[in-house]
């Protein structure tokens, strides 16, 4: 697939956004890899053979000591660049222009002044448009052979570029869907100016993917963990493909999923799957390991080990298995870890991530792990798998323990789960379900004072979350109508015993996360 597919390069330098180039460029059906600074190596610029590159932004200054570098090599293959906010002011330097550090940081939403025509903002009628800026440094003096392209409303240098040698830096984020234009300014650079052809597609990838696992996983059994997640059921109906009657799928139920939700998964899996697939229901274990602990690090580090633990129980019954299957993708390696080990910042750890105990001796395979969640249902779709699975909202591993703020028991586990199917419910009857790309109820770790049937209360409130999202890496929450909050409250404080105030979310990403812990 490397070889035959036309490669943008993403170089990584640390700025959370950079999954969101990758995921734009995979938007326009191109193929892209994304590495660390710190790994590229001339070896592997000859192996990947790409057709540009991308510099990310990243947190550091290039004027810090130890700031990551650019490596000369990029310069050297003549291949179109865009640099985008750190990325700029690396080139800028290594060109021998002049970064300072600025008395005026933009930051956020930036009004950018378009001064020059350039390829990189055909198509953009306007002269001046709404951009998502996130730097400290600016450039002083652009490199010879530059031209400044624009300029921000403060008067600092928005974006320059070297129209011969195919060379753009842009100061602001066109990957953030904050910026207008962003799409377009990504487009022009990978359609126009890099000229790609040769389109990724979905279909190839799954035909290069199963002959991939064919080839790794031959006649050797794998195990899988389902969740009835998205995630997990594409992987392992793509496992199925590749190896068939090798393929063991084990359900553990913690006990901490939506309502009605195990028996569903169960009912599905063993139709597919038979005497193959296998339910574990683990929830007493889970939630004695889970008592009077508030922490949501340790509740998910918990959660995982016991995950883990419960898991390799099952998988020894099971003779003679080599490779476990997992569900990750792309951006829960992203928040976890690296990509490809580089300098991006760990937001929160995720227990599917990050390898195995040594005693389990097993070869990890993870046949999702370059896609977004967008690309997965894609799969799902060409893998025929049922609509009412592909379609679910992402629901986190650790399930309702990241939902249930502050400790954990039983009867809190039943009014959330009550309260989350009546909001789910609700948006299903409203046609609102697949507007929305999830949607939950927080159990919140306060109780306050109400008023039902004459009667005092002192019961739970709880946190309504909705938010519109195409990869789960930036969101908007879903404004709802007056009368469609007020119709959810009502149901549920009329409905769930034990709740007696409804709130609704009003956060985007950033600056909050989509979940609450």
């Amino acid at each position: 697939m490397k070889s035959k597919l036309e490669t943008i390069l993403i170089v990584d330098y640390g700025s959370q956004y950079t999954q969101l180039i990758a995921r734009r460029i995979r938007e326009l059906e191109v193929f892209c890899l994304v590495y660390p600074f710190n790994k590229i190596t001339k070896k592997i610029l000859n192996e990947i053979k790409p057709s540009a590159f991308i510099l990310s932004g990243g947190p550091r200054s290039v004027l810090d000591k130890n700031a990551p570098k650019l490596n000369q090599e990029i310069l050297k293959m003549k291949k179109p660049v865009l640099a985008i906010c750190y990325g700029m002011q690396l080139v800028t330097k290594n060109l021998k222009g002049v970064v300072k550090r600025s008395t005026h940081r933009e930051y956020g939403h930036t009004i950018i002044n378009i001064k020059k025509k350039s390829l990189l903002f055909k198509g953009i009628n306007k002269r001046k448009i709404k951009v998502w800026m996130s730097h400290g440094d600016n450039i002083n003096k652009i490199p010879k052979l530059f031209s400044i392209t624009s300029l921000s409303n403060n008067k600092i240098i928005s974006s320059i570029e070297n129209n011969k040698n195919k060379i753009y830096c842009l100061q602001f984020h066109p990957e953030v869907y904050h910026t207008d234009f962003g799409s377009k300014i990504i487009n022009n650079f990978i359609l126009n100016i890099v000229n790609i052809k040769n389109k990724f597609k979905i279909q190839k990838f799954i035909e290069n993917k199963v002959s991939e696992l064919k080839n790794e996983i031959k006649n050797k059994k794998i195990i899988c963990g389902l969740s009835g997640g998205v995630d997990s059921t594409v992987t392992a109906y793509l496992l199925s493909k590749a190896v068939n009657k090798n393929l063991y799928c084990i359900f553990v139920d913690h006990g901490l999923l939506r309502k009605n939700e195990a028996n569903e998964v169960s009912k599905i899996f063993s139709k597919k799957f038979g005497k193959n697939f296998t339910k574990i229901n683990a929830s007493n274990i889970f939630l004695k390991n889970l008592k009077n602990v508030s922490d949501p690090e340790k509740k998910r580090k918990i959660i995982g080990k016991t995950f883990i633990e419960v898991f390799d129980k099952a998988a020894k019954k099971i003779s003679n298995v080599d490779y476990l299957g997992q569900g990750t993708l792309y951006p829960d390696i992203i928040e976890s870890i690296p990509f490809f080990g580089g300098p991006t910042a760990k937001i929160k750890s995720h227990h599917n991530v990050g390898g195995l105990p040594k005693k389990m001796k097993l070869k990890i395979v993870e046949p999702l792990r370059e896609l977004f969640k967008d690309e997965v249902r894609n799969v799902g779709r060409q893998l025929k798998i049922d609509k009412h699975l592909l379609l679910r909202h992402p629901f986190p591993g650790p399930g309702l323990a990241i939902r249930i703020p502050g400790v954990i028991d039983k009867k809190k586990i039943l009014i959330l789960q009550e309260a989350d199917h009546i909001f789910i419910e609700y948006l299903k009857e409203k046609n609102l379900y697949n507007k929305i790309w999830q949607a939950f109820v927080v159990l919140l770790p306060v109780k306050s004072v109400g008023v039902m049937g004459d009667e005092r209360t002192y019961n739970y409130s709880v946190s309504l979350r909705a938010i519109t999202s195409v990869d789960g890496m930036t969101a908007d929450f879903y404004m709802f109508t007056n009368n469609q909050l007020k119709e959810i409250s009502s149901r549920i404080i009329n409905n769930v015993k034990g709740i007696n105030r409804v709130l609704y979310d009003f956060t985007s990403k950033p600056p909050g996360t989509i979940e609450w812990e």
